[in-house]
């Protein structure tokens, strides 16, 4: 009898290790904004379904992230005008560590430089700033090292996120010419146990103006054997070596005007061996291989949304999910579910917000979730678009005039919010 609990015992753990994914850096497990997660709520309340909530110091657009019993978070303090690293206990909400890391937490009154999420491999964490700082810790708060990787070159706040990825940490800096018209854009590749270079790569644009500049991440993908880098950004969607940063293949006619402001937010997704670019602004979704080599042109397309007006995005990362890319569309509040290799749409649902939407779509559990401007979350069902709940997760005498840009993430069977004044841990009763 002993013998069979402890294999039951065993058994159990296993499962409930598989089941429970972390949410490692700015688009979780998967690189796609989903995650295996189960059991995740519907609904919930500001005071329903409260594992804990605690209060933050101040706004940030930097989603928060999780790894074993950590809860990673970067925030401002704008009551003395600085820049935080928090870390809290997953599961009492309690703060395990806090550390000042800057002053100054804005150029402009878009955003603050505490829109980079932080990124970690379950051993280090990297939190880094739009000011150029970044910062490797252990899990118990160590500093393990900091650097500047600055100065740069953008018309507003830079908010690309770290991604670790095959033990190297990658940064992209696709930036504007500055004021001598030489600065370039390039990728770099550091060690995240030391912070020194690896490699850096120059990525060459025939961008002009704002259109030089992205405030995305590059992201990894495997297919049928080929990892490479992806990254989108000053008129292109290049696909990179990940041990040299060469660059494999590109694709550039999207801008064929070449208008001056198409800077670009969302970062790639990646499936099915196809890449989604989202142009700017309301342009359309462009849908590429990720097999190719060299140049591409327009005749490698895949499909492009022109005809189809919601599906568009401007700002948030589509997800995949279910065999399907999840598009939500910014301005129209639209979310659609379309097929990668066609572009055919399975359904396209009109959201109750009359908020914008500029957080990234969670897809996990049968279930896409939402959050706009107001911090108002909204639970969509994933296989026929039905709206199943809408929650304000936000106080409207707390609400202030900074807009709320960070995603909901799951990690661990619970949902994790991050609005201006709090961070709530959801469970499902």
């Amino acid at each position: 009898m002993m013998k069979f609990t402890s294999i039951v015992t065993i058994l159990l753990f296993l499962t409930t290790s598989v089941l429970a994914a972390d949410w490692p850096q700015l688009r979780g497990p998967n690189f796609n904004g989903s995650t295996p997660e189960t059991n995740l709520p519907t609904s919930w309340s500001q005071t329903e379904n409260i594992e804990w909530c605690v209060d933050l110091p101040g706004p940030g657009s930097a989603t928060p992230i999780v790894s074993g019993d950590h809860v990673f978070v970067a925030s401002t303090n704008p009551a003395n005008d600085t820049l935080l690293a928090m870390a809290f206990d997953r599961k009492s909400g309690e703060l395990r560590w806090q550390h000042t890391v800057g002053e100054g937490i804005r150029k402009d009154t878009r955003s603050t430089f505490a829109a980079p999420t932080p990124a970690t491999d379950g051993k280090v964490v990297i939190f880094f700033y739009g000011n150029g700082d970044m910062f490797a810790y252990d899990f118990d708060g160590k500093q393990l090292w900091k650097k500047n990787v600055g100065p740069f070159a953008f018309g507003w706040t830079f908010s690309s996120s770290p991604l670790l990825y095959g033990g190297k940490l990658y940064m992209q800096i696709l930036q504007n010419r500055g004021a001598s018209g030489r600065t370039e854009s390039y990728i770099l590749a550091m060690d995240p146990q030391t912070g020194s270079q690896l490699w850096r790569h120059v990525r060459p644009s025939e961008a002009v103006g704002e259109s030089l500049e992205a405030f995305n991440t590059p992201m990894p993908y495997e297919h049928d054997g080929r990892k490479q880098l992806l990254v989108n950004g000053g008129d292109a969607v290049t696909g990179h070596d990940l041990d040299t940063g060469k660059e494999l293949w590109r694709w550039e006619t999207w801008n064929p005007q070449k208008n001056e402001q198409w800077r670009l937010v969302p970062s790639p997704v990646a499936a099915d061996g196809v890449v989604l670019l989202c142009a700017p602004k309301s342009s359309p979704v462009y849908a590429l291989p990720t097999n190719k080599s060299g140049r591409l042109s327009d005749n490698d397309l895949l499909w492009v949304s022109r005809e189809e007006r919601n599906i568009t995005s401007d700002v948030p990362t589509p997800a995949f999910y279910d065999g399907d890319f999840f598009i939500l569309s910014k301005s129209r509040r639209t979310l659609s579910r379309v097929e990668p290799k066609t572009g055919a749409i399975k359904w396209s649902t009109t959201l109750e917000s009359r908020r914008e939407l500029e957080a990234s779509p969670l897809a996990a559990d049968g279930k896409i979730y939402l959050l706009n401007f107001d911090g108002e979350a909204t639970v969509v069902n994933s296989e026929d678009g039905k709206i199943l709940s809408v929650i304000p997760m936000e106080k409207k005498e707390d609400l202030g005039s900074e807009l709320i840009r960070s995603s909901i993430i799951a990690a661990h069977g619970k949902l994790f919010i991050r609005t201006n004044t709090k961070l709530f841990c959801i469970g499902k009763s």
